[in-house]
């Protein structure tokens, strides 16, 4: 059920309104359980099943881990159970992607026939595994991503990060299954986050939340901005966005520039909008859902930007991935090199594809090479060496370096985007060479005429201001946040873009 629809709110409606209306006690649990698995049903009913084998296979494994002493037998049951969850991934996300890059490196070495039996072995499997959720129809495994179960890149990292924290002794066991089930379902962030940790939720549905107006106020106004972001800016956007990146060989520099540029704006506004309405929905009920985004864009340097950006992942891979390689404590090679496969596994996290993997290994090499800057002005120029050089230099010479080091770092992230939204690593490059080789007095070729990519620019400019001015639109005053409500709900339904756009990372 995609957030920008009406039947999903009708649907938040008749769940909010049930949700208060029952008694302390069970039932509200079992309530949103329900309206979950209804939420994620709306998209492909079958694939609950394998929502629910990850459940029973955690939920066992965090009672075992839990009994367990430490020793070599409690750490074979976390990996029994990481592997499981990894495997499921696997087989869906990536079978395809690793199928095609095994046949192509057996064609490489001119070993066609090896290419074929990898390419049939894997078809049939595939077509087995999928014929069990009614889903027989499908041509193959190249058709992967067309059948991929939604939001499960984001489902598994939570599952996995419950059993992590019962193995290291920072979660109890969950003994209520219907709790655990809720936990991994909950319909706000079942399908794109934030990614919760089981200590700041588990707890939640096990109370009774009074009603709050002043939780509904915030809520209703989190969702509406999120909302305002999705359909408005982010949607709108797009339109210039998939007609360039669609066929890029028909347009020149410049208007691939001004594409890419409004990508940088749409799929934070179409992610962080989805984030809005998911922590809002979920705080109008009482429920506190952790921070996804915090103006990113305003980031003064690459490490800083990713404590901004995708928060709930980026923390996941640092305490789940890059703190047990070793993180910064094995010197500065290991630190470097810890830095690359993260950032290379976060690449790939996002897609089956060398343009994730690429966009992900860029990110790695600017951390690295931020790391590098940093030393060297923490040795050559008397800074500091304790990875706030950076932060020192900005508030000793002014606003004008942080203006610099702010636009510095947004162009380098844009043209990561590239490799993100490209549909190949060649059509990346092709860009890439076009908006290095562009004139400024090249038309720009886009679906919308000059007023409509003005009033684009506007909007961006207004998610700017709006985010230096307030992260949070304040609601105390009840006065004020009728008049704004109203405000942000009217210019949403006047400039909306409603044509069912899915969430860019519901793919994910």
């Amino acid at each position: 059920m995609l957030f920008n629809s009406l039947q999903f709110l009708l649907f938040f409606t008749a769940v909010t309104l049930t949700y208060y209306s029952l008694p302390k006690g069970n039932g509200r649990w079992s309530l949103l359980l329900i309206a979950s698995c209804y939420f994620y049903a709306v998209f492909q009913p079958t694939y609950i099943f394998i929502l629910f084998l990850t459940i029973v296979i955690d939920y066992i494994a965090g009672i075992w881990l839990e009994k367990t002493p430490i020793g070599p037998r409690r750490k074979w049951l976390l990996i029994i159970s990481l592997l499981s969850n990894v495997g499921i991934l696997a087989f869906f996300k990536y079978l395809g992607f690793f199928t095609e890059n095994i046949a192509g490196l057996f064609r490489l070495v001119d070993q066609p026939h090896l290419a074929e039996q990898v390419t049939s072995l894997a078809n049939r499997l595939f077509l087995k595994v999928i014929a069990v959720f009614g889903q027989s129809g499908i041509a193959g495994f190249k058709d992967n991503m067309n059948i991929l179960p939604i939001g499960l890149s984001f489902h598994t990292f939570q599952a996995m990060s419950y059993t992590i924290e019962v193995y290291r002794g920072n979660q109890k066991a969950e003994r209520h299954f219907g709790i655990y089930a809720l936990y991994v379902m909950f319909y706000p962030q079942l399908v794109a986050g934030p990614i919760e940790r089981p200590q700041n939720v588990l707890h939640q549905f096990h109370a009774h939340f009074a009603y709050d107006f002043e939780n509904i106020k915030a809520g209703l106004m989190r969702m509406a901005f999120g909302f305002f972001k999705k359909c408005v800016i982010a949607d709108r956007l797009a339109v210039v966005v998939g007609q360039a990146y669609g066929d890029p060989a028909a347009h020149n520099g410049l208007s691939l520039l001004v594409a890419t540029f409004f990508f940088t704006f749409q799929i934070y506004c179409d992610f962080s909008g989805y984030s809005d309405i998911a922590i809002g929905a979920a705080r109008v009920m009482g429920f506190n859902l952790m921070e996804n985004f915090r103006a990113p864009y305003m980031a003064w340097s690459i490490t800083e930007f990713w404590r901004r950006w995708h928060i709930s992942l980026s923390t996941w891979f640092r305490d789940y991935l890059y703190i047990p390689l070793g993180g910064n404590r094995k010197g500065e090679a290991r630190r470097n090199v810890n830095q690359i496969l993260v950032f290379l596994a976060s690449g790939l996290w996002h897609g089956a594809n060398w343009t994730y993997v690429i966009w992900g290994g860029l990110h790695g090499v600017y951390q690295v090479a931020a790391g590098l800057r940093d030393k060297w002005l923490g040795e050559g120029k008397g800074g500091r060496r304790d990875g706030r050089t950076n932060v020192a230099s900005v508030n000793s010479t002014g606003h004008v370096w942080r203006i610099g080091n702010v636009l510095i770092t947004f162009v380098l992230v844009m043209l990561t985007w590239v490799f993100f939204r490209a549909t190949s690593v060649r059509s990346a490059l092709l860009i890439l060479k076009k908006i290095g080789t562009l004139s400024l007095f090249d038309p720009i070729k886009s679906p919308l005429n000059t007023t409509e990519m003005w009033f684009s620019l506007a909007l961006i400019g207004l998610l700017l201001v709006k985010e230096w001015r307030y992260l949070v639109i304040p609601t105390h005053s009840t006065p004020r946040f009728f008049a704004l409500f109203g405000v942000i709900a009217f210019l949403t339904y006047l400039f909306g873009v409603f044509t069912s756009n899915q969430f860019i990372y519901f793919q994910f």
